[in-house]
């Protein structure tokens, strides 16, 4: 009898404490905590540069500048949590790198998982963004035009705008869009990755370059194939030179999804 008073007991002991972890987590989710840091530092114009992130939002704008300006912003839901995150610069010459250390996450699901970082950065347009890393989240890159760009997210939206560049982007699942307002005639690559998700393709009308779409289970739609042909049959692969091709290469892969290529500004 004493032995089931005592378990009866321990039982007690351990429903109230994980209500009171319930209860906790459910006030902390409303009053979630803010730190925000900003720091200008000096680069080359054609430094290579790299941010790593685990969860939040990656923001990189090309500018004319040969500074590097980082704006972070931690979240959390405790102070301590808050605290643990953090953010290292680090410069040095021809390079310049952005890592974001996370504690380890707990193993029981009760207690404090939290914690993200969004990053607005900007660097010289002409520098190279060599390596972009993030679990989850949003990626957007806008006005590069170094040498290269790679980008790679694990899950969520990843955006590129005007980026005339060897540009390779990389996501696991999620969404994707390239967006051009205008065309710079030039030698350069776009690539898209995606395993699992959707792509969306903005292009100028009437320039030159060479397209490759692909989708393993999906279909492609494009505002710049014939709308007899699409009509008449689901199309799943695009090989097109575009104005005679010129020197500029797009290629977009798809595992499973589909990918639609509209005209920008008709």
């Amino acid at each position: 009898m004493r032995s089931l008073a005592i378990n009866q007991q321990v039982v007690r002991l351990l429903l109230a404490a994980l209500l009171s972890a319930v209860a906790g987590c459910g006030s902390a989710a409303h009053r979630t905590l803010e730190e925000t840091s900003e720091q200008i530092y000096t680069i080359e114009p054609t430094a290579n540069v790299t941010v790593i992130n685990g969860d939040g939002a990656v923001f990189v704008y090309g500018s004319n500048t040969n500074e590097m300006l980082v704006q972070a912003i931690k979240r959390a839901y405790t102070r301590g949590r808050l605290k643990q995150i953090a953010v290292d610069v680090s410069i040095q010459p021809g390079s310049a790198s952005i890592n974001t250390k996370f504690p380890p996450k707990p193993k029981w699901a009760l207690f404090d998982r939290s914690g993200t970082v969004d990053y607005t950065i900007v660097i010289p347009a002409t520098a190279n963004l060599a390596r972009l890393e993030l679990g989850a989240g949003e990626v957007f890159v806008d006005g590069l035009r170094g040498q290269r760009v790679h980008a790679r997210l694990g899950s969520g939206r990843m955006f590129a705008h005007n980026c005339f560049s060897n540009v390779a982007l990389t996501l696991d699942r999620g969404t994707l869009t390239l967006a051009y307002d205008w065309w710079e005639p030039g030698k350069f690559s776009i690539q898209t990755n995606i395993a699992h998700g959707n792509a969306w393709a903005f292009f100028p009308a009437d320039i030159a370059y060479h397209l490759v779409a692909e989708t393993g289970h999906g279909k492609i739609e494009s505002d710049f194939v014939e709308s007899t042909e699409r009509e008449t049959k689901e199309i799943t692969k695009i090989d097109t030179l575009f104005e005679g091709g010129g020197e500029a290469a797009v290629t977009m892969r798809m595992k499973e999804g589909n990918i639609k290529i509209v005209e920008a500004n008709p």
